[in-house]
């Protein structure tokens, strides 16, 4: 709960902060005015640690560029065209912004730059009433046209202006309006809302890049599933990632079978919960939270309704994988986030054979020579698919789950497992056979990698006879 005597102390003192009152003397002493602006006013007020400072001046761009010289150690100018210069200021980095005026065409996602004259003309132009409040430096004042401290107080998401305006003129802030209702743990306004419902279909002017990064961000926040269902709810997510909604298969009186949409939920939240656990100090992992949330993605077009009432979705882990890679290019994800996801979706359903009867060493290692550098995000999705109310069952699956582990643990002290080799390279291959490089060295490595994956460790010598025989057999 918002305590504001608590939340004005903690602005008072970001305002006595080194990097704020140094910037605050400078422009004052040069006639001009100055801000802190969006994020880390919320975030002070609601006691949430403060960071990446922006700032708003009346300065114009050559103007903030020659006072923040003489008390930066560097700056930069990249943004100058927006109106934006970057400096180092204390050991911190800034970045200071003229007032905005922009103007948008209602085609593309690129403003006509105008610069303003006020603050409160800068602030009615952003995205939600409580990313558009200032504190004035030095002073400080806060500076609130908007509502946003009575919003956030009731914890509610609203834009400054008409949603229809404020989403016709940036369809991106109805990405941010999913993002920041799990950040903050908001609802989002109902006006707000049915503006998202109406508008969904103009986010397909954002760029790819711009909408994956609002997804990213969304997915780090400690509880995506509030804003991935709004997403859903208002039919935005279905413009670009329409797999999602897709798992709300229908379910008939005869059929019975798990709630797919719900259940991929469900795993999301217990896969974040086990990663909070096994990792408490990592940086939220992206690519082990796409692969919860599309795991499942094959199902809808493998389901088949079966004659006794049952439903079966075979081969919906390979049909997934390729549809996540094909859907996350297209949202311009890099090659290794991409490989990471579709290798934990391929293998999800690898480990229920084991909790039907214990594996062998041999299985054991080709499940871990298999999953490769994803053991670690394996082991997370594997026991976070496990969403039965049937406490027995999940019982025994977690059970199943700690023996592979262990037993993994084990096979890893004796074998180091994750390096396995056959016992013969390439060159012996060629050297023991006589034989080039080529197709036949090898189909000869594969074979020896798969006695070493069955029977463990040979050494050299049982290996090279091994390796004879197969070869002469071989024809």
């Amino acid at each position: 709960m918002l305590n504001m005597a608590e939340g004005m102390a903690r602005l008072g003192a970001l305002a006595e902060s080194r990097v704020v009152a140094t910037l605050g003397r400078a422009f004052a002493d040069a006639g001009f005015e100055l801000a802190i602006v969006g994020g880390p006013v919320r975030d002070a007020l609601l006691g949430r640690p403060t960071h990446d400072l922006d700032f708003t001046t009346d300065a114009r761009p050559d103007d903030i560029l020659r006072i923040v010289t003489p008390i930066s150690t560097a700056q930069w100018d990249i943004g100058r065209a927006f109106g934006t210069i970057g400096a180092r200021i204390a050991g911190e980095q800034v970045e200071i912004t003229t007032y905005r005026a922009d103007s948008y065409d209602g085609v593309t996602r690129k403003p006509t730059v105008a610069f303003g004259d006020t603050l409160e003309d800068d602030l009615v132009r952003r995205d939600f009433t409580v990313n558009a409040m200032a504190l004035r430096v030095p002073g400080p004042a806060l500076v609130d046209p908007n509502g946003g401290v009575e919003d956030l107080l009731a914890g509610i998401l609203r834009t400054p202006t008409d949603p229809q305006v404020s989403f016709g003129d940036d369809p991106l802030r109805m990405l941010r309006a999913a993002r920041f209702s799990s950040q903050l743990e908001f609802e989002v306004d109902q006006g707000t809302v049915s503006a998202i419902e109406e508008l969904r279909e103009t986010i397909r002017i954002v760029s790819p890049e711009r909408i994956q990064g609002e997804l990213v961000r969304l997915l780090q926040t400690p509880d995506p599933v509030r804003g991935i269902r709004l997403l859903v709810e208002t039919g935005l997510m279905q413009q670009f990632l329409p797999e999602v909604p897709a798992l709300r298969l229908e379910v008939d009186e005869h059929h019975h079978h798990k709630d797919v949409y719900e259940h991929s939920l469900t795993v999301l939240r217990q896969t974040i919960e086990l990663e909070a656990l096994r990792f408490p100090d990592q940086a939220p992992d992206v690519p082990l939270r796409l692969a919860a949330l599309l795991h499942d993605i094959g199902k809808p077009s493998t389901r088949k309704l079966e004659a006794g009432g049952g439903v079966t979705f075979h081969h919906h882990d390979v049909k997934g994988a390729r549809m996540a890679r094909k859907r996350l290019r297209e949202l311009r994800f890099d090659a290794a986030t991409i490989d990471s996801v579709t290798h934990l979706i391929e293998l999800h359903l690898r480990f229920f054979g084991y909790a039907e009867g214990a594996w062998t060493d041999a299985a054991v290692r080709r499940y871990v020579r298999d999953a490769g550098a994803e053991l670690d995000r394996l082991h997370i999705l594997t026991r976070a698919d496990v969403t039965t109310r049937n406490k027995r069952k999940a019982a025994r699956l977690a059970h199943a789950y700690d023996d592979i582990e262990n037993r993994i643990v084990t096979l890893r002290e004796q074998e180091e497992i994750d390096s396995i080799r056959p016992d013969l390279d390439g060159n012996e291959i060629q050297r023991i056979l006589g034989i080039p490089p080529g197709r036949e060295v090898g189909e000869a490595y594969r074979f020896l990698l798969d006695l070493r994956l069955d029977e463990g460790p040979l050494g050299p010598e049982e290996a090279e006879a091994r390796l004879r025989t197969w070869w002469s057999a071989r024809g």
